[in-house]
C-alpha cells in the first residue's frame, strides 16, 4: 500500500537545515519506515510567479542534452528526473556505495503547508524573506539520514558527522578563457567569490578555506583545509552528534568560530573523542583530514568536476548553439574582438555541443555538492563491522566510518546563462579589488618615499 503523507504526519518533520532551492527536514516520530530518513523538499520564491524549479517538465533542449539516458528524457515530472539524474549519471561516476538517488513519496498539498508553519521560526531570516516550502509539488524526496548510522541489533555507539561543500578543487587552463578573466588561472573560483561575498554583505570575513588544499591529496594539506573551515565555517562545514547539528550554520551560514563557541564543542565531543579539554577539538578535526585522505573519495569528485574542461567561458558558446540562438556572448565583443577560437566553437556539430555543455552541468553539480563524513567508535576493534575503519594514534581509538555525497542536484539548462553572468562579475570585481589595493599600495609607497626625503 502506497504511503502519501498528509497533514497529521507533519508534526513529525523537524528542521534540519537549506540550500538555495531545497529545505532538509528530520524525522522525529516512530514510524519504522520514516525512522533513520530524511526529507528533502522544494522551495518556491516569495517574489516571483514561477517556482524555482518551473517549467514542472523538462524542456525540449533538456530532452536533447540528456537524450542518452531514457529513464530522465521519458519522465513528465521534473522532480523525478532529478533524482534519475543522481542514479543513472551521478552515482556511476561518484561510485554507488557513495550515492543515495532516495525515493518519492506522495504528499498532499496539507502536509507541506503544515510543514511551511511549523518550520518558519527556526529558518534564518534571510532565507524566509527569499522563498517557501513549494506547495505545489505531489511529492517529496525521501533519503537516508547520512549522520547517522543505521540501526542495528548491537549496542548503539554515539555518532558524530561533519558535513563538507568541498566547492572547485582545480584551477581552470582552458584557452577559451578569455583575456580579462586570466586571473582564473591562478586564483580560485572560491577566493575570488568570496571577495564579491564580503562586498555584498553576505560575510563578514574572508574564509581562509582553499579548496585546493583539501584535494591536494597531501595529509598535511588536507589537515589545513579542515581547521580553515572550523575557523570560518561559514555554510561550508557542520557538525552532526546523534542526528542533530551541533556546529556551524543552518541555512544562513556561520561566519567564524569564536571562543564561546570553540568551547561548547569542545564539551560536545566528550561522548565521542577521548582526551583532556581543549585536545577533542585537534583529534577530531585530525580524524577528519584523515578519513579524507584515506577514503579518497576526493578524487573521484575531482575527476567529475574536471568534466568542465572549457570553462564557462567556453561553454557558453555551445549552449547558445543548443538553443538555437545567436551567441550574445560574441555579439556583446563585437566582430572585430571575436577571435577565432570561439568561432571554431560556433562550428562543431551539435553533438559535440551537446556534449560540452552536458559535461559543464554534471561537472557543476559536482562542484556544487556537499561531502558527509559519519563516525562511531568501534568497540575493542569490533571485526564483525560493515564498515571502513581508522585508527586515531591520538585518542588511541577505532572509528567505524562512512562517507556519502550529497546535494547531487540537476541543473537546470537555461543557467547556463546565469552561470556565465555570476562568472563574469565575480572575476570582474576581484579585478577592481586587486587593481585599488595596487593602487593603495603605490599611494603609500609614494608617501613614505616623501617622508622619507
Amino acid at each position: 500500500m502506497e504511503v502519501v503523507l498528509e497533514k497529521k504526519d507533519a508534526a513529525d518533520w523537524v528542521y534540519r537545515g537549506e540550500g538555495a532551492a531545497n529545505l532538509v527536514l528530520g524525522y522525529s516520530g516512530s514510524a519504522p519506515a520514516f525512522i533513520g530518513k530524511v526529507m528533502r523538499l522544494q522551495k518556491a520564491p516569495i517574489n516571483e510567479s514561477k517556482s524555482m524549479n518551473s517549467p514542472t517538465e523538462l524542456t525540449m533542449h533538456e530532452r536533447l542534452l540528456w537524450k542518452d539516458t531514457e529513464d530522465i528524457v521519458a519522465t513528465s515530472n521534473k522532480e523525478l528526473a532529478c533524482q534519475l539524474f543522481v542514479k543513472h549519471i551521478m552515482s556511476p561516476l561518484l561510485g554507488s556505495t557513495h550515492v543515495d538517488s532516495g525515493m518519492r513519496v506522495p504528499a498532499s498539498k496539507e502536509f507541506l503547508e503544515s510543514v511551511e508553519k511549523n518550520i518558519i521560526c527556526q529558518r534564518p531570516a534571510s532565507r524566509v524573506d527569499a522563498a517557501k516550502v513549494d506547495t505545489q509539488c505531489d511529492s517529496v524526496l525521501l533519503m537516508s539520514d547520512h549522520s547517522i548510522f543505521p540501526r542495528g541489533t548491537q549496542e548503539v555507539e554515539p555518532c558524530i558527522s561533519v558535513e563538507i561543500k568541498p566547492k572547485c578543487g582545480f584551477l581552470p587552463s582552458s584557452k577559451f578563457i578569455d583575456e580579462g578573466n586570466a586571473i582564473k588561472r591562478s586564483v580560485t573560483r572560491f577566493r575570488m567569490h568570496q571577495a564579491l561575498k564580503l562586498h555584498q554583505g553576505e560575510v563578514s570575513e574572508y574564509s581562509e578555506y582553499n579548496p585546493l588544499d583539501l584535494f591536494s591529496g597531501s595529509k598535511d594539506r588536507i589537515h589545513k583545509a579542515i581547521r580553515d573551515l572550523f575557523s570560518t565555517p561559514q555554510n561550508n562545514f557542520r557538525v552532526f552528534l546523534n542526528g542533530s547539528q551541533i556546529f556551524g550554520g543552518l541555512g544562513g551560514g556561520a561566519d567564524s568560530t569564536d571562543f564561546v563557541t570553540r568551547g561548547k564543542f569542545e564539551d560536545a565531543l566528550k561522548c565521542v573523542i577521548q582526551g583532556g579539554d581543549g585536545l577533542r577539538t585537534m583529534s577530531f578535526l585530525l580524524l577528519v583530514a584523515e578519513t579524507v585522505h584515506k577514503s579518497g573519495v576526493l578524487d573521484r569528485l575531482l575527476e567529475v568536476q574536471k568534466l568542465d574542461n572549457l570553462d564557462i567561458d567556453g561553454a557558453i558558446h555551445a549552449y547558445y548553439d543548443i538553443v538555437s540562438e545567436p551567441c550574445r556572448v560574441c555579439r556583446a565583443s563585437g566582430k572585430e574582438k571575436i577571435s577565432q577560437r570561439y568561432l571554431s566553437l560556433h562550428s562543431i556539430s551539435l553533438d559535440e555541443s551537446l556534449k560540452i555543455v552536458k559535461d559543464f552541468l554534471i561537472a557543476a553539480t559536482a562542484k556544487d555538492c556537499s561531502l558527509m563524513i559519519s563516525f562511531r567508535p568501534r568497540k575493542d576493534g569490533n571485526p564483525g563491522s560493515p564498515y571502513n575503519n581508522l585508527y586515531l594514534d591520538s585518542t588511541k581509538q577505532f572509528f567505524d566510518y562512512k562517507v556519502n555525497f550529497i546535494d547531487l542536484d540537476l541543473k537546470q539548462l537555461k543557467k547556463m546563462e546565469e552561470y556565465y553572468e555570476l562568472d563574469k562579475k565575480i572575476v570582474s570585481y576581484y579585478n577592481q579589488m586587486v587593481e585599488t589595493e595596487e593602487r593603495q599600495k603605490k599611494n603609500t609607497s609614494t608617501m613614505a618615499l616623501k617622508t622619507a626625503n
